[in-house]
């Protein structure tokens, strides 16, 4: 497969009402088990890394080290969430705002490790790990081309520094926003996955870290094969419609939605790894995956948002400010990439062409999420510290 499919590709033939209310159960529990299993992988990152990603913030010498290091960490971490509150709080601890900037940045091309780890789940049918895998890497291609043109104007002109520091001094101080930082989500889905990454607990952290790793990873395999399917099932008539007035409408009507949904559940990882499986199905067209993502990306900044509220004191208004870099860096990209013809295919073909490398030989699978989240960035940290 070349290119991607003009329709989303789904079954015609309307499952009867019974058949129905068992297939949407069924996929409410595998939804439930994906999400356990992507938290699972998170926590078995953090183990492996033990406070190893977290130290990593301290190296940042420089705008480009600081860079490359939010991209590790989060990747390492698994969550952008934890990576920008941590920059938040660092920020009020004295870090400065034009080293705290390029690691919000590279926090946003670390956390779509996650969504590309799911689009596996499709690895054994071609057509679907076409699909999946172009839906997955549009949203890295998109972060890293937003990295590409924000970054050097902003270590050359300052402009998100500038504006963010206009936009929080029009903002009215000490924000009560704490009910904000209740996540239903995560109240339901904390006591398994607790209990899951309980298991290996009495194992060195390391190795137990990374029997959580492999356990997540199979877990999403097998979660995604069974999800596939039964979207295929259900995604017709008027569920079908209602999902494409949602998410497919149009552009605006997609990041509407991402951010929306984001914000809900205080996880772009979580969004984005629910509508790759959507993508493999044929239920979403990459076109329409594309915009989606691009709202995930919005939606996401309400964490740093919420972890400057905690923050007091005469620090208090630069925490503010990190956290409105990161959304006005969000903005920005989607304004600049997405609103110029010339620009927004650029991430569609990117992902396109690794979608058919990949279709041909799986170790590009593997070569690419080595090369672009670890590899490639660490081999550029040592040699920064090199020279």
């Amino acid at each position: 497969m070349s290119g991607e499919p003009e329709q989303a590709v789904v079954e015609t033939q309307e499952p009867s009402n019974a058949e129905k209310w068992r297939s949407w159960i069924l996929i409410a529990l595998l939804v439930y088990a994906l999400l356990v299993a992507v938290n699972v992988v998170g926590n078995g990152f953090g183990l492996a890394t033990a406070e190893g990603a977290e130290a990593l913030f301290e190296f940042a010498s420089n705008p480009l080290v600081a860079l490359i290091i939010g991209i590790v960490a989060t990747s390492a971490m698994q969550s952008s969430s934890t990576a920008t509150s941590v920059i938040v709080g660092m920020v009020a601890g004295g870090l400065p705002m034009h080293i705290a900037i390029p690691m919000i940045m590279g926090a946003n091309v670390g956390t779509s490790l996650t969504s590309t780890l799911v689009s596996l789940g499709h690895i054994r049918n071609n057509a679907e790990f076409h699909r999946a895998f172009s839906a997955a890497t549009v949203h890295d291609n998109f972060n890293l081309m937003a990295v590409a043109i924000l970054f050097p104007l902003e270590v050359l002109f300052s402009p998100l520094e500038r504006m963010s520091r206009f936009v929080v001094s029009l903002l009215p101080q000490n924000t009560d926003v704490s009910l904000l930082e209740f996540s239903p989500l995560k109240l339901v889905l904390s006591p398994t996955v607790d209990a899951i990454s309980a298991a290996p607990a009495f194992l060195p952290d390391k190795l137990a870290g990374t029997i959580l790793i492999g356990l997540g990873i199979a877990m999403i395999l097998g979660v995604v094969t069974g999800l596939s399917k039964l979207l295929k099932k259900v995604m017709v008539g008027k569920a079908l419609a209602l999902m494409q007035t949602v998410v497919g409408r149009g552009p605006l009507s997609g990041v509407g939605a991402g951010a929306t949904i984001t914000v809900m559940v205080q996880s772009s990882t979580t969004t984005t790894c629910l509508i790759v499986p959507m993508a493999g199905s044929g239920v979403f067209t990459l076109r329409q995956v594309y915009p989606f993502t691009l709202g995930t990306n919005i939606g996401t900044t309400i964490t740093a948002i919420i972890a400057s509220t905690a923050i007091s004191g005469p620090t208090a208004i630069l925490a503010m400010q990190i956290a409105a870099v990161h959304l006005l860096f969000n903005l920005l990209a989607i304004a600049i990439i997405y609103g110029l013809p010339i620009l927004r295919e650029i991430p569609i073909k990117m992902s396109l062409m690794l979608a058919g490398l990949a279709q041909k030989n799986k170790a590009y699978v593997f070569g690419y999420i080595a090369g672009v989240f670890f590899v490639f960035p660490l081999t550029a940290l040592g040699i920064t510290q090199i020279f």
